[in-house]
């Protein structure tokens, strides 16, 4: 198992130099197509005009938006020129959450800025949305300068059916990491025992997919946001792998909790499944 296509989902009127680089290393790394994506619906506000002069507006900003994707589509293949084996590039007028959801289908790993800032849901995807969507493993990107360590990663595990998937959907990124830690939290509904036991097995059946991994479930409970962030900048972690939504959407939107921690957080790289 590889990634041998890379989707990059870029921002309209954002910043995607972060991304495009991260996108670029992991395109090296795994010698990999890297399919572009830009899809954006910035229709005007027309309450107050009619009949012609809608038609005049909506006309405007459909070409400021076509403009805005083509200066994309040239941003990215200036950035990816050599890095890829083969560049392509998609585009539409639409949701974006929506499309690139529709466009995975030709990638293994997409990949995506993170949502630290408040942003219009029509030019750039919530990756909080996109990771229920795309039935691919989902590279979040934080917009900040310097290079991600992909040699370090943390896998934050809890014995569901996302953590399983995000695990398996890393093992290219995790044969090529020189440490990997596998951190398991005691919570509510188990005992450190049963953690422990998770945890051994996980670092087991990496071992046996050639990873060598080591594991810790740590002495404090709860608090596994706050938790996974310390562990994570004490080993100076660069990505953490993790399970999305393992409690309902609507808990972790009230309450607050793991996956929104990871897309918001602006320290290191999450991929997630679901």
């Amino acid at each position: 198992m590889t990634y041998r296509t890379v989707m990059v989902s870029l921002a309209v009127d954002q910043d995607n130099t972060r991304l495009l680089a991260v996108a670029a290393e992991v395109a090296k790394h795994f010698a990999a197509d890297v399919i572009g994506v830009a899809a954006a619906d910035d229709s005007p506000p027309l309450y107050y005009a009619s009949g012609a002069e809608a038609e005049k507006l909506e006309a405007l900003s459909s070409d400021a938006l076509q403009s805005k994707v083509d200066a994309l589509q040239h941003e990215f293949r200036s950035a990816l020129q050599g890095h890829g084996a083969a560049l392509h590039w998609r585009a539409a007028q639409d949701i974006p959450a929506r499309y690139v959801a529709i466009q995975a289908r030709a990638a293994d790993l997409v990949i995506t800025g993170g949502g630290g800032t408040i942003s219009d849901p029509c030019t750039v995807p919530d990756p909080a949305d996109l990771v229920m969507q795309l039935g691919r493993p989902l590279l979040v990107v934080p917009a900040q300068s310097g290079r991600i360590d992909f040699g370090h990663v943390l896998i934050a595990w809890k014995d569901n059916p996302e953590a399983r998937r995000a695990v398996t959907a890393a093992l290219p990124l995790l044969r090529r990491a020189t440490q990997v830690k596998v951190v398991g939290i005691v919570e509510d509904d188990i005992s450190r025992a049963q953690a422990q036991a998770g945890v051994a097995d996980v670092v087991a059946w990496l071992g046996r997919h050639e990873v060598a991994a080591t594991g810790l479930v740590p002495d404090e409970a709860g608090n596994v946001a706050l938790q996974l962030d310390r562990l994570a900048t004490a080993s100076e972690v660069g990505v953490i792998v993790a399970g999305a939504y393992g409690h309902s959407r609507f808990r972790e939107w009230i309450l607050g909790g793991v996956t929104q921690y990871l897309v918001t957080q602006t320290g290191r790289c999450a991929l997630l499944s679901h």
